[in-house]
C-alpha cells in the first residue's frame, strides 16, 4: 500500500494504530485525524485544517511546535557523537550537565536526579525510592502511601495505586497495596460559609487522622501535585502546603511532589512547588522538560534520602531503566531550557496569566459556568446547570451532553482542550496551552469558547 494516499493512512491508522485512552467509537465508523505539522500553538492536519492546541499536546509543548529544526539540531550533533550511552554505572555529558541544572532549579535540598522516560516511569521510580530509603533507615513497616482522591499519577502499577480515580484502577486490580485516599483541595461545593482556613484544617486533619488510624511507623510517603489536574485544576488552599510539610516532619513521612504536569513553567515558575510553598522530598518530572519534543522524565531528590539509600545494605538505589538519562533525550532537554530562557517563556505566562484569568472569570456570566479554578496556564471550569446547587443537575445528561454536544462542538471549531466528566458526574472543560501563547491569543481562544459554550448549552437545554 502507498502510505502517502489518505484512504491508505486511513485503513493503515485504524487497523495497526491502538490508541491510547480512546473509545472504539471515535474512530470505528469516523476518519482518524491524522495531524501533519505544527508551529507556534497550532496544529495542522492532513486535510490542511488548523487547530489551536489549547492543551499543549498533554500538558507538555511548553515552548510550542515552532522549535523543532533548533532542538532537531542539538539532537542531529548528539547523535553524531554519541547516540547511546547507559546510566547504569556510566556518566555522559548531556545526563550530568541536566542533572546538575536540574539540581540548579530545583526546590532547595533536591540535589540528586534520577532519569526516567516518562512521567508514570518517574512515579513508579519515587515509590521504589520512598520504600528503599525506609528499609535502609530499618524501617521496612514503612510501605502505605496517601495520594489524594481523583488524582492522576501515571498508569503503571504502582502509580496507577496511587490514582485516586476508581474507574481507571478498577479494571486492572488487585493493584499495589497499602495505599490510602484522601480528600482533594476542591472547594466548589463545599459549605458556604466555610472559610480557607477551615477547609485547610479540614484537609490537614483528615490526613493526620488517616496517619494516626494506620499507625505512624507504617506511612512511608504522602503523593501530591501542587495543582491537581484530574477533578479540574485544583489549587491548594493558603496553608494546606506548609501545613502537610509539618505532619510529614512530625510522623517520619517522606513528601513527594508530583510535577509531572506542573513542572517547566506551567504555573509559571520552573516547578509548581516553588509557586505554593511545598517543601518535598522527592519530586518527580517529564513532559514539559523537553517540551515533549522527545521523552524524558525522571525524579529528584533531596541528600538525605538518597545518602540514605546509598548507604543501606545494598549500597544502591535497586532501580534503572535502559533508556534513562539516554544521551539524545537529555541533549533535547537542554536544547529545551535554552529556548525557554532565551524566549522568556515564564515571563509570558506570568504576564498574561492575569489577562487569562480575568476572561475565563467573565465566563461565570454564562448560566452553564459554575466555578473557574487554576493557576498559571493551567485553569478549568465547572459547568452546571444549577447554580445554587452548583451542580448539573436537569435536562440532558452531563456524559451524553459532553460527548454528543459539547466536544463535538469544540473540536469543530478547530480547538483542541479536554472536555469530559468528572468523578461527580459534572462536566469539566479544561485549558493547559504552550506557555507561547500570547495575549491576543488568550483573548481569541476564550471569546470562542463563550460563543461555543453558550450555544451548546442553549442547545441540550432547549
Amino acid at each position: 500500500m502507498n502510505v502517502n494516499h489518505e484512504a491508505d493512512l486511513q485503513a493503515l491508522g485504524k487497523r495497526h494504530l491502538l490508541m491510547h485512552f480512546t473509545h472504539a467509537d471515535a474512530y470505528r465508523d469516523h476518519a482518524l485525524t491524522v495531524f501533519d505539522r505544527g508551529e507556534g500553538c497550532w496544529l495542522v492536519d492532513r486535510s490542511g485544517k488548523r487547530y489551536f492546541d489549547a492543551l499543549a499536546g498533554l500538558y507538555c509543548v511548553q515552548v510550542g511546535y515552532s522549535h523543532g529544526a533548533e532542538i532537531g539540531d542539538a539532537i542531529r550533533e548528539q547523535m553524531a557523537r554519541l547516540p547511546f550511552a547507559t546510566n547504569w554505572g556510566y556518566g555522559h555529558e548531556p545526563a550530568i550537565r541536566l542533572a546538575h541544572r536540574l539540581a540548579t532549579l530545583a526546590p532547595d535540598g533536591l540535589n540528586r536526579v534520577f532519569f526516567t522516560s516518562s512521567g508514570s516511569e518517574s512515579n513508579e521510580s519515587a515509590i521504589k525510592l520512598v520504600r528503599q530509603y525506609h528499609q535502609a533507615r530499618g524501617e521496612p513497616q514503612r510501605r502505605k502511601f496517601i495520594a489524594r482522591r481523583v488524582a492522576y499519577h501515571g498508569t503503571s502499577f504502582g502509580a496507577l495505586a496511587l490514582n485516586g480515580m476508581t474507574n481507571f484502577r478498577k479494571h486492572f486490580e488487585p493493584l499495589m497495596s497499602g495505599v490510602r485516599h484522601v480528600g482533594n483541595t476542591k472547594r466548589y461545593g463545599r459549605p458556604l460559609d466555610e472559610t480557607e482556613a477551615q477547609f485547610t484544617r479540614h484537609l490537614l486533619d483528615e490526613i493526620e487522622s488517616l496517619i494516626i488510624q494506620e499507625g505512624p511507623d507504617t506511612v512511608a510517603a504522602i503523593v501530591v501535585e501542587p495543582l491537581q489536574n484530574a477533578g479540574g485544576s485544583l489549587t491548594p488552599p493558603a496553608g494546606y502546603t506548609a501545613g502537610l510539610r509539618e505532619i510529614c516532619d512530625r510522623h517520619g513521612v517522606l513528601l513527594v511532589a508530583d510535577e509531572v504536569i506542573c513542572g517547566f513553567g506551567r504555573l509559571g515558575e520552573y516547578f509548581g512547588s516553588r509557586r505554593y510553598g511545598l517543601k518535598p522530598d522527592i519530586l518527580t518530572f517529564a513532559k514539559g522538560i523537553a517540551s515533549g519534543y522527545v521523552p524524558l522524565g525522571g525524579v529528584i531528590a533531596s541528600d538525605a534520602v538518597v545518602d540514605t539509600v546509598l548507604g543501606g545494605p545494598q549500597q544502591m538505589f535497586l532501580h534503572g531503566a535502559t533508556y534513562g538519562g539516554h544521551p539524545v533525550a537529555c541533549t533535547a532537554a537542554l536544547a529545551n531550557l535554552a529556548i525557554i530562557e532565551r524566549e522568556r517563556v515564564f515571563d509570558n505566562v506570568r504576564d498574561n496569566q492575569g489577562h487569562f484569568r480575568t476572561l475565563l472569570d467573565g465566563l461565570l456570566e454564562l448560566p452553564c459556568v459554575g466555578d473557574v479554578r487554576g493557576d498559571g496556564y493551567h485553569y478549568s471550569l465547572e459547568l452546571v446547570t444549577d447554580k445554587h446547587a452548583r451542580r448539573w443537575s436537569a435536562g440532558i445528561s452531563a456524559q451524553a451532553f459532553v460527548s454528543t454536544v459539547l466536544a463535538p462542538a469544540i473540536f469543530d471549531a478547530g480547538l483542541l482542550c479536554r472536555a469530559g466528566v468528572d468523578h461527580e458526574g459534572t462536566p469539566i472543560v479544561q485549558f493547559s496551552p504552550p506557555l507561547v501563547m500570547s495575549r491576543d491569543e488568550i483573548s481569541w481562544f476564550v471569546a470562542q469558547i463563550r460563543d461555543i459554550l453558550a450555544d451548546a448549552y442553549a442547545r441540550a437545554t432547549r
